[in-house]
């Protein structure tokens, strides 16, 4: 565990009230790590720098990554710092395009939106056996994006899927994730319920709200064995 008299706090920032850490939080909590929310929805001001942070968390959210809005701009800045200064820096859905878009690379639309509990398979990055060891050639995570990026220069891409070739990628201390880790049941129950009348219709991409929930625990359950293996990594590169 970590001291958390002695350690500061990961950054996370959170675009979507409805788009919490979730399963994050709950991961960092019981290892000792404590982190701060910057609830961009509300308002709040984006940090002027990384001074004072273990690392940097940016959460999903419905926007895309080239709307004008006022804290983008500010956001890849801070990812930018966090590179240079080697601070790990994390990114769920929204958060792996700023990521993205931060190192230069295009934000765009996905030929198909990509909706609910699909496969995602391990590419031959040389990076991946430290991220996903343990985890098998492919495996089930939650997905709910419409949008996607090109590679990065410089980055290693982990995984990928049927319907989106950036599923996962790293570079330096950064882990960009295109698909949802964070998810709980609740969540999980609170997306369908809220977002119902923007889901597209179902089809081989896009999964119907009672499919989405159906045998939900057992989903949650294998996407928290992923999310072990891939925070665990995450975290070990944390600043004290």
């Amino acid at each position: 565990l970590y001291s958390v008299r002695s350690m500061k706090p990961v950054l996370i920032f959170r675009h979507v009230v409805y788009e919490r850490p979730g399963y994050l939080g709950s991961y960092l909590s019981t290892r000792g790590i404590p982190y701060r929310i910057i609830n961009v929805d509300l308002g709040e001001p984006i940090p002027r720098g990384i001074a004072g942070a273990a690392g940097l968390v940016f959460m999903g959210g419905s926007m895309s990554v080239n709307d004008p809005l006022p804290w983008i701009d500010k956001e890849l800045a801070l990812i930018r710092e966090a590179h240079h200064r080697s601070l790990p820096v994390l990114g769920h859905c929204l958060g792996a395009q700023l990521i993205a878009k931060a190192f230069g690379a295009d934000v765009r639309a996905n030929p198909v939106s990509e909706i609910g509990w699909l496969p995602v398979e391990r590419t031959d990055a040389r990076a991946n056996d430290g991220w996903l060891a343990g985890l098998g050639k492919c495996f089930e995570v939650f997905h709910w994006h419409r949008e996607t990026f090109s590679l990065p220069a410089g980055a290693h891409r982990l995984l990928k899927s049927q319907f989106c070739d950036q599923q996962a990628f790293t570079i330096g201390y950064t882990l960009g994730l295109q698909c949802h880790v964070e998810m709980t049941a609740d969540m999980v129950r609170d997306w369908v319920k809220r977002y119902q009348d923007q889901l597209p219709h179902p089809s081989a991409s896009v999964q119907s709200r009672d499919v989405m929930t159906r045998h939900l625990s057992d989903h949650v359950s294998g996407l928290q064995k992923v999310a072990n293996r891939l925070y665990g990594r995450w975290i070990a590169g944390l600043s004290p």
